[in-house]
């Protein structure tokens, strides 16, 4: 059975699964989910994923969600495949890399995630963006990407001196906070901004960057329904 991914590109949490696949060179099948008629919060959807969320995902003859939990699945499954993700092999190097990965989840997805919704998202939809919250917000980001920034100019990736999960998990809010004026939080921190031109430009995942570098905001009406 071919891996299904239920889905957009434009969803951020759907690209970080996509990003997983493509570097660990699986193929896989884009399920589209109708965002527009509400089809994630009806059934059949919500027997792959009860939270009417996206993505979900079927291989063979199991049914995943949560993008986090996927991308373990898969880079446990197929760990011979591809990019060694998680470092399996390797006691000390996996810990390391679970390690940066709770720091994504715990400390910088929250953040970033919210500063791209108040300042991307809610103008679209007639929002006031709450300025509020965006400063709150980003006196959090500042206070871990200075953490990021001492950690980055001792180790070329967050993990050591080897692309891995914790990084790929980084890509997709990522791509999106890039193209807000809060850019410089990371362009200015030389060895952030090193890191994030390294990941962002690699082969394998520049079709899910690009999928992300909506040209108009028409796409946000998808990106605001995770």
């Amino acid at each position: 059975m071919v891996i299904k991914v239920h889905g957009s590109l434009f969803t951020a949490c759907t690209s970080r699964v996509l990003a997983c696949l493509h570097e660990m060179e699986l193929d896989y099948e884009i399920v589209p989910i109708d965002f527009s008629s509400q089809a994630h919060k009806q059934q059949p959807y919500l027997s792959l994923n009860p939270f009417g969320q996206a993505p979900a995902l079927e291989d063979d003859n199991i049914t995943l969600f949560e993008s986090r939990a996927i991308t373990r699945y898969l880079a446990r499954k197929y760990k011979d495949t591809g990019t060694d993700l998680l470092r399996l092999n390797n006691l000390t190097e996996a810990a390391i890399v679970e390690t940066w990965m709770e720091v994504e989840s715990h400390h910088y997805d929250g953040p970033i995630s919210t500063i791209v919704r108040q300042i991307l998202i809610n103008p679209y939809f007639g929002r006031v963006s709450d300025e509020k919250i965006i400063q709150i917000e980003v006196e959090k980001l500042v206070k871990v990407l200075d953490v990021y920034e001492e950690r980055l100019s001792k180790f070329k990736y967050l993990a050591g001196d080897h692309f891995s999960m914790a990084d790929l998990h980084h890509i997709a809010y990522t791509v999106l906070f890039m193209k807000t004026p809060k850019s410089n939080l990371i362009t200015s921190r030389p060895h952030l901004n090193a890191w994030w031109n390294d990941i962002s430009s690699r082969p394998k995942l520049i079709k899910v960057v690009n999928g992300l570098m909506f040209r108009d905001l028409g796409s946000l009406n998808i990106l605001s329904k995770k």
